[in-house]
Formats: C-alpha cells, sequence, structure tokens
C-alpha cells in the first residue's frame, strides 16, 4: 500500500518585486486504501502540492513523497483536460503510457476501458468522443498502469453536472475495486463529500487549514441529510476563510 508524507511543505515561485508563496507549512500523510479530498479556493497551492508529490515541482522546504515499502510508488495522474493524443486511437492512447505493449498490457487496457463503459470505443479517435467519454479514458488510461496512488487534478471541472456526477460514481467504483490510494483536487465541496473519506482544507497562502475525517457510509446520495449537512459544515469553513481574507 502507498503512503503519502507531507511533512513542514514550503513552496515559493519566484516573482518580479516579490516571491509567491504557493505552500507554507503544510504537514499531513495519508496511506493503504483512502480517498483524501483537497480543497481551498483559488490560489492556495491545491494543484502545486500535486506537482510537487508527482515530481513536477520541487520543494523549497520540507518534504512531500509517495512511498510504497521504503521506495518510491508508481504514481498515476489524472489531468484536468484528459491530454489524449488526437492521431493516436483510444487503445493507442491507452498503451501509450506503457512502458511495453504486451498482450497481457494490452489485456489490462482493455479491462479498464471496460470499468469505464468504454470496449466498443477502443478503436475510435479522440475527436468521436465526447468530453466525458475522453474523460473516462483518461481515468482508464490512468488505473491501467497500476499505480500505487493516484494524482487527480479537477479531472471533471469542465464537464456539465450530469456527466460529472456520472464519472464519481464510476471512479468511486474503481476506488472501491482496486483499492488504490487517491488524493483528489476539487473546488467543488459537494463533490469532496460525495467521494472522500478525509478532506483536506487549505486557505489562501498555501496553510492547512483543516484536515477533516469523514464518517459516512459508502455509497453516498447528495440528498441524504447526514451528506447534505457534512457539506454544509464544510462550507462553513470557506465562509469562514472569507471572513478572515477581509
Amino acid at each position: 500500500m502507498a503512503t503519502v508524507s507531507v511533512q513542514n511543505l514550503r513552496k515559493v515561485f519566484p516573482g518580479e518585486g516579490r516571491d509567491v508563496v504557493a505552500l507554507e507549512d503544510v504537514s499531513f500523510e495519508a496511506s493503504g486504501h483512502t480517498f483524501v479530498s483537497i480543497v481551498g479556493p483559488s490560489g492556495c497551492g491545491k494543484s502545486t502540492l500535486l506537482n510537487i508529490l508527482a515530481g513536477v515541482e520541487t520543494p523549497t522546504e520540507g518534504t512531500a513523497d509517495i512511498t510504497k515499502d521504503g521506495s518510491r510508488a508508481r504514481v498515476g495522474y489524472v489531468f484536468q483536460a484528459p491530454r489524449l493524443l488526437p492521431w493516436r486511437s483510444v487503445m493507442d492512447n491507452m498503451l501509450f503510457v506503457q512502458a511495453e505493449q504486451t498482450d497481457q498490457v494490452r489485456e489490462r487496457a482493455s479491462r479498464y476501458l471496460a470499468m469505464v463503459g468504454l470496449s466498443e470505443q477502443h478503436k475510435a479517435w479522440p475527436a468521436q468522443l465526447s468530453g466525458g467519454m475522453q474523460q473516462r479514458v483518461g481515468i482508464a488510461r490512468a488505473f491501467s498502469i497500476e499505480p500505487d496512488a493516484l494524482l487527480m487534478d479537477e479531472p471533471f471541472s469542465h464537464l456539465d453536472a450530469i456527466t460529472a456526477r456520472g464519472l464519481r460514481r464510476e471512479l468511486h467504483s474503481m476506488w472501491m475495486e482496486t483499492k488504490k490510494t487517491v488524493l483528489f483536487v476539487t473546488h467543488d465541496v459537494g463533490e469532496a463529500v460525495e467521494l472522500s473519506d478525509r478532506i483536506v482544507i487549505l486557505e489562501k497562502g498555501g496553510k492547512l487549514r483543516k484536515d477533516l475525517s469523514l464518517d459516512l457510509p459508502f455509497p453516498r446520495d447528495p440528498a441524504d441529510d447526514k451528506v447534505a449537512l457534512t457539506k454544509a459544515e464544510v462550507l462553513r469553513e470557506f465562509e469562514e476563510l472569507d471572513l478572515i481574507a477581509t
């Protein structure tokens, strides 16, 4: 099982006139079969945190690592846009991220396409797919490398509400089946409450505001009273952030 460890993390981007602090003294840990959503206002360092964990960015101070059995874990990344290569078929996009293209790898790619309901579209071009279908391919592709941990950066933010809700259900089913460690960035508090067993709230200036554990059974209906109450509690944290900001 993967372990995410963030300790006293600070990230500063040099700027003209003054530096920009993206993250300031952020610490938390997560391990095993867990789904952690990271929420907060724009500019609070959510995507920067994922990029550091993915190895795209380096910390200014502190550490942020994803390990398994003491070594660097295998990490999958789902972006806000699916980032499919338009000149490759769906299956070729699935295979593009694989180190090998053996029959076993193809079988695994087909299995994950089936999990997102796209078995019959394996020969289609990305332009022939809807936005939701393209994002399904992106999710299946990330799972197909069989990562120990999965990083997801607002993967449903550009989709309509109905499509996003369907994909949340599919993602939750895949998470339950594969038992991955997931870190999920979102602006949508309702989405975070529906999917997560933990919610990490960042505030402006990149500071950790609160780390909440959600003791609600799955699957979660947004209309359920307990789910709605939890969403209201998280939203109150954002209201307090606005008061602090003013």
